[in-house]
């Protein structure tokens, strides 16, 4: 089948979601759910030939893996969505005007979401059953390195809606490469929606390429600053959960910021580290602060700032006070997730306020944002941008509204 030929099939196929009810689509998702598990075996088959292309010490080798328990929790995931609220339908306004008509703003669908994204396979399991409860068809282009394991789940998910009598044009997965990347990006329509999922490099592309409207979710240059008054043990804590819990993800800790007053904990706040041999690139005075007492220390070049490690990797600012913190975050954040480790209330509403991310913390780790652990279900991505969604992308996040406009004979002079 060409480009074209899927993208008209796809299309076709939205507007049959229309007509399927949420408990129709319930039952699907808790069907797909179930097929997950029992089709584990094959998964992990398909998936091992994908891992077998790749090298063990590639951070993108963690995104990559699945296992069993990965997949029960993938379809505990989607029985999650089944779970929650249709966002469709819902009344946003309703206004009444003095000449009779009758107005409502309704959620409804966008229709068909193109989601390109990298080495994540479970990324698959998550677009689909976020995009079939809002309604939405969705067109997936994975990465070349999960295609084996990707093609696997959408013939698992096919097999289903055949079982369903759902047309399993309501998700396609694109061939690899990146011709097929280039014809998503054009598929102006077929397509209402690009979500780029991966690496600033990958973000980056697709917003200066697409032909269609673009949110923008994934990269995350993320800090955690330190304050004069910040207590110890939660900051090493959050320290070391926000890097070490998944360094390839994109909520992982890039940058740690400590106030000059607390140099002499920076043995303690990153001890933990260096039993996952966490490489620190630390500025001056941070360097001083841990030469002997850190067995992995580089000096920082103007490079370690800004920069989205996906790695066991680090850099440390020092800075005088909480403008210096709020500067260097403002020259360097990708606007994704920013913690403030203080007992100060008013530097803590000085930070909540000052600094322009999609999720701003205190006194924990970046590790969070997630659309599950908000509650939201599985999300389908974190938008670092302002326009319609920020942060955590879930199923009100997949709809836009329209205007049902009831009247009785009207007609304007």
């Amino acid at each position: 089948m060409g480009m074209t030929e899927l993208f008209t099939a796809v299309r076709k196929a939205s507007r049959t979601l229309n007509g399927l009810g949420d408990e129709k689509i319930n039952a699907v998702l808790l069907a797909v759910a179930d097929e997950a598990e029992r089709q584990a075996d094959f998964i992990l088959s398909e998936n091992q030939k994908d891992l077998d292309k790749m090298d063990r010490s590639n951070p993108m080798y963690d995104r990559l893996l699945l296992t069993k328990e990965r997949i029960a929790g993938i379809a505990a995931d989607i029985r999650n969505v089944a779970s929650l609220p249709s966002p469709l339908g819902k009344v946003l306004k309703h206004i009444e005007r003095p000449n009779g008509l009758a107005l409502k703003r309704i959620s409804v669908p966008f229709g068909v979401i193109g989601v390109i994204y990298e080495a994540r396979p479970n990324v698959s399991f998550d677009v689909f059953s976020i995009c079939l409860k809002s309604g939405n068809a969705c067109i997936l282009k994975g990465g070349t390195d999960a295609y084996n394991s990707n093609k696997a789940i959408v013939d698992t998910i096919h097999a289903v809606l055949r079982k369903q009598g759902v047309c399993e044009d309501i998700v396609a997965l694109l061939p690899a490469g990146r011709e097929s990347t280039a014809d998503l990006l054009n598929a102006v329509g077929y397509v209402d929606m690009i979500i780029p999922r991966g690496s600033a490099g990958l973000i980056n592309y697709v917003r200066e390429n697409a032909h269609i409207p673009v949110i923008e979710t994934g990269a995350g240059v993320c800090h955690i600053y330190i304050d004069e008054t910040g207590d110890l043990k939660i900051g090493a804590d959050a320290v070391f959960n926000a890097k070490t819990r998944r360094p390839s993800v994109c909520n992982s800790l890039d940058c740690l910021i400590i106030n000059a007053k607390r140099l002499q904990d920076l043995p303690v706040i990153c001890s933990n580290l260096a039993t996952k041999n966490v490489i620190v690139y630390a500025d001056e005075p941070s360097y001083a602060a841990l030469e002997g007492k850190y067995p992995f220390l580089e000096h920082a070049t103007a490079d370690s700032f800004g920069t989205e490690f996906l790695d066991y990797k680090m850099s440390i600012k020092t800075v005088e006070d909480l403008d210096g913190a709020l500067d260097h975050i403002a020259q360097f954040s990708s606007k994704h997730s920013e913690a403030i480790i203080s007992q100060d209330e008013a530097h803590i509403n000085q930070f909540d306020l000052m600094v322009d991310a999609a999720c701003v913390y205190t006194n924990t780790s970046t590790a969070w944002t997630d659309g599950a652990q908000f509650g939201l279900g599985a999300e389908i991505g974190i938008s670092t941008q302002k326009m319609h969604a920020r942060g955590p992308m879930a199923l009100e996040e997949l709809t836009t509204y329209k205007w049902i406009i009831k009247g009785n004979g009207q007609v304007r002079s």
